[in-house]
């Protein structure tokens, strides 16, 4: 028999590789002559890149960057050698989670750190790069990537590097006189335009400590006029756009990045419906299984394509919500947290809850075997 594993992080208390390996030590009880086939997903957010890493059998290494204040960090990123892949999420040099220690400045906050991350993954021979934009602390519209990667700006024929708040001075931008040839591949599941109501300032903008929304739509509207004007691309409108402060718009502008659901980016790139197809019992998971998870989540995307594929499938997760539209997209589910246990106890013993959650299920578990 054979079983694949594979679940999506427990947010707070397990990544999804350390949940995964609690859940096969748990099945092996149940089926102690089982092959098992781990592979962590994600969904884009936060844990993707390790996630995909780990799937992909890659390695893990770091680039010395910066935040989104300009102060210095260290990023990880993945690193798949047979296909020369970098696996990245820019929350790692410009997310808002690292800078939560300083007060909200989005009129100095850049990606500049991201695009040094992506120009290290290329220095390093990648041929791919994958990247997740969730959680960023900007508002800058990818000008710091495109700094980073040798953009050049120009005002009154002089070259400069722009900030948000000299942006408008410049009225030219020249490609890179070289930038290696490479496939960027965008993990992104909102549609929201760069600009309008619905752009990156008006709805993103806020939680980064933005107040001016006209400052902002100046700017991001004037990159994006001189990316029409002088590098003959014009994204501003393509869903998505608007992710992480407008970096949607900076990667397709300036890279030449692909925006895909961050659920697809990752089952195509880990083989999942092969990994699927080639399983006699599927088991998947996360910290919480409920309405919200039918919306493009991890798990309930795994689900589906079992079902797709006529294999069982189970959740396992911290806790289940009692809805007939998500049972009926699972065999059996399982839920790891006591009803009286305290969460913060259960978010500390979460790989301990696993293992005897799945261990008590193992007679409804032998019966899904074919």
């Amino acid at each position: 028999m054979r079983i694949l594993i594979a679940n999506d992080k427990f947010k707070g208390s397990l990544p999804a590789e350390k949940a995964g390996f609690h859940i096969k030590n748990s099945l092996e009880t149940a089926f102690p002559a089982a092959s098992f086939d781990f592979c962590p997903i994600a969904d884009g957010g936060e844990g993707t890149a390790q996630a995909m890493t780990t799937a992909l059998s890659g390695a893990w290494l770091s680039c010395a960057t910066q935040d989104a204040q300009g102060r210095p960090v260290l990023a990880p990123f993945g690193w798949v050698a047979d296909s020369a892949t970098a696996v990245m999420e820019m929350s790692a040099a410009s997310g808002l989670a690292i800078v939560q220690d300083l007060e909200l400045k989005p009129f100095t906050a850049s990606t500049l750190g991201t695009g040094i991350l992506i120009q290290s993954a290329l220095a390093k021979g990648a041929r791919r790069i994958l990247i997740g934009i969730g959680g960023s602390a900007t508002n800058d519209g990818g000008l710091g990537v495109a700094l980073a990667l040798g953009y050049a700006f120009k005002k009154g024929g002089q070259a400069f590097a722009p900030t948000l708040e000299t942006l408008l001075e410049a009225d030219r931008i020249e490609r890179p006189a070289t930038l290696p040839a490479f496939e960027l591949i965008v993990a992104c599941d909102v549609d929201n335009p760069l600009l309008g109501p619905r752009g990156a300032t008006r709805v993103y903008g806020p939680q980064k400590g933005v107040r001016d929304f006209v400052w902002f739509e100046q700017r991001l509207a004037h990159l994006a006029d001189l990316a029409r004007r002088d590098l003959g691309v014009d994204p501003r409108d393509v869903p998505g756009a608007g992710a992480a402060g407008g970096l949607g718009f900076g990667l397709m502008a300036f890279l030449g990045g692909r925006l895909v659901s961050g659920f697809d980016m990752v089952a195509t790139q880990v083989g999942l419906e092969a990994r699927v197809a080639a399983a006699d019992l599927v088991v998947t998971g996360e910290g919480r299984l409920d309405e919200q998870s039918l919306q493009g989540k991890g798990p309930v995307g795994v689900a589906r394509l079992a079902r797709r594929l006529g294999k069982k499938i189970v959740g396992v997760a911290g806790s289940v919500d009692d809805s007939a539209a998500l049972r009926a997209q699972f065999d059996l589910l399982i839920a790891i947290k006591p009803a009286a246990m305290p969460l913060d106890e259960a978010m500390r013993r979460t790989g301990e809850l696993i293992e005897s959650a799945v261990r008590a299920h193992a007679a409804p578990l032998r019966a899904l075997s074919p």
